[in-house]
């Protein structure tokens, strides 16, 4: 596997003040939160600097497409960790820890959680930053709003994704300045304490950001994407009815629609189409802005690869594709294979089938800078999901009928009929599977089967050795436990 190490970002002293938060989290020294100012203090910066208030914003926006992010140890957690991806890669290539993630041997000290944790604290740090000095900035008031809804909603994010995957973490609601803020950084709070505070971050982001974005602005949140991740994150806390109001409403919007050619839907042609709620931006030459890594990751190995052939799709996965479904050839390819750009997967690839969704076209797309900075687009929230949501909450809320009709969308666009089920059992375990096929290669799998109690099984039927009560969530990094003098607790189970 090559090596390669987090390209450096260049930020103004503006982007950089925002590091305090993450920095402390990292276990740097505490006196680096007293030192005194050398040449320029924030203030003076941020009181001079017209740009200022957006290069805040600009800043967390920064951090999505940090390798530490979204790369390598992201992908271990969501996709190898489940029943749709597998390690791949030679035999022989561990990739660090995905050896562990694959098969659920992982410990508290495997590097995809610890980066994982620490990347998602650096955007609370930098969100919290700006939320703090956005009010002091000379702007206007419907400016100075949006951009704090930005920065909440982005926050909510960053610990949408530490709660999914550890449970209760530090509750970090501000910049902390004093001593007991900053020894609150020890303790965990619980998990409905992180859903509760995610979900009024996400609560002010719909009720203040804008329905849409300029076309120059592409990639910024929207209050659409504000009640959609409210919605999925109603749907995870089992809070039915209030999911079933916000998709209804988002729905009812004609905001978003499904693309209808799913071939396309990952291509660039299919970024920031009718289906996109909030995607993330990859399309930028100066300078070069791209998730790190995401594409050559998952690229095909070998003679005539273009990538390091890891996360590779399951025979799980590829059986669970009903006949006719035109999602099965837009989600993975094999072996030999001629791509729709003309690329020849080499027939003597290491791994029989490799991720669709993760490609980019050095001929037939934009491309990027190269293989590390390929600009493609990441998917987080589309119209889909909320059909999805809106059918599994309907469902539970004893709305069958209406659970199908939202089912029976998603499945007329990937070229199938109109699913059979009809008692609510049968329509539950009906969404379920076209979850599982209409997300796969997503990042939502390991989270959809733990939500659905549903892990154990599953995971136990694909050939895993899933432990109920460990498994449901990752180890706290074991760094973190350090740090804490022993103070933050472990999940149970390591």
């Amino acid at each position: 596997m090559k090596k390669h190490f987090s390209t450096a970002k260049t930020f103004t002293l503006g982007a950089m003040a925002i590091c305090t938060l993450s920095m402390t989290m990292m276990g740097c020294r505490k006196d680096f939160l007293n030192e005194t100012p050398r040449v320029q203090t924030p203030d003076d910066y941020f009181n001079s600097n017209t740009n200022a208030a957006q290069e805040l914003v600009t800043a967390i926006y920064s951090k999505l497409y940090d390798w530490q992010q979204h790369g390598f140890s992201w992908i271990g957690i969501t996709s190898i960790a489940s029943d749709e991806g597998e390690k791949g890669s030679d035999p022989g290539d561990t990739g660090s820890d995905k050896d562990q993630m694959d098969n659920l041997s992982w410990s508290p000290t495997a590097i995809s959680f610890g980066e994982v944790w620490e990347s998602n604290f650096e955007g609370i740090a930098r969100a919290n930053k700006a939320i703090d000095l956005l009010p002091t900035i000379d702007i206007g008031a419907a400016q100075r709003d949006q951009l704090i809804g930005e920065s909440r909603l982005l926050r909510a994010y960053f610990y949408w994704n530490l709660v999914r995957s550890f449970g209760g973490v530090p509750l970090i609601p501000k910049v902390p300045k004093t001593a007991a803020e900053i020894e609150a950084l020890n303790y965990r709070a619980t998990a409905d304490q992180i859903y509760d505070f995610i979900d009024a971050d996400l609560e002010f982001a719909a009720a203040t950001l804008p329905a849409s974005q300029l076309s120059t602005q592409t990639g910024r949140v929207t209050s659409g994407a504000a009640k959609a991740l409210l919605a999925k994150s109603s749907l995870y806390r089992k809070r039915y009815g209030k999911a079933e109001s916000l998709c209804a409403e988002i729905i009812a919007s004609n905001t978003y629609s499904l693309y209808a050619d799913y071939s396309k839907l990952f291509r660039e042609v299919g970024e920031f189409c009718s289906e996109s709620i909030w995607e993330i931006n990859c399309k930028s030459t100066a300078p070069a802005k791209a998730i790190e890594g995401y594409f050559v990751v998952q690229a095909p190995r070998g003679t005539g690869g273009l990538g390091w052939g890891f996360n590779t799709p399951t025979a799980t996965l590829i059986a669970a594709f009903e006949t006719g479904d035109v999602r099965k050839t837009s989600t993975f390819f094999s072996r030999g294979d001629v791509l729709w750009d003309g690329y020849v997967c080499n027939n003597a690839a290491p791994n029989a089938y490799y991720n669709y969704k993760s490609y980019v076209s050095q001929t037939m797309e934009s491309w990027g800078n190269n293989d590390w900075l390929a600009n493609k687009n990441l998917r987080v929230l589309r119209y889909a999901d909320v059909l999805l949501i809106h059918a599994e909450v309907a469902n539970e809320n004893g709305k069958t009928a209406d659970a199908i009709k939202s089912l029976n969308l998603v499945r007329t666009r990937a070229g199938l009929p109109n699913t059979t089920a009809t008692s609510q059992a049968e329509v539950r375990e009906a969404i379920y599977k076209e979850r599982f096929v209409e997300f796969a290669m997503e990042h939502d799998r390991v989270f959809d089967l733990r939500r659905q109690g549903r892990a154990g099984s599953v995971m136990r039927t694909h050939g895993k050795n899933y432990i109920d009560g460990v498994h449901d969530l990752y180890p706290i990094p074991q760094r973190q436990i350090d740090l804490s003098g022993g103070k933050m607790t472990q999940n149970p189970g390591y």
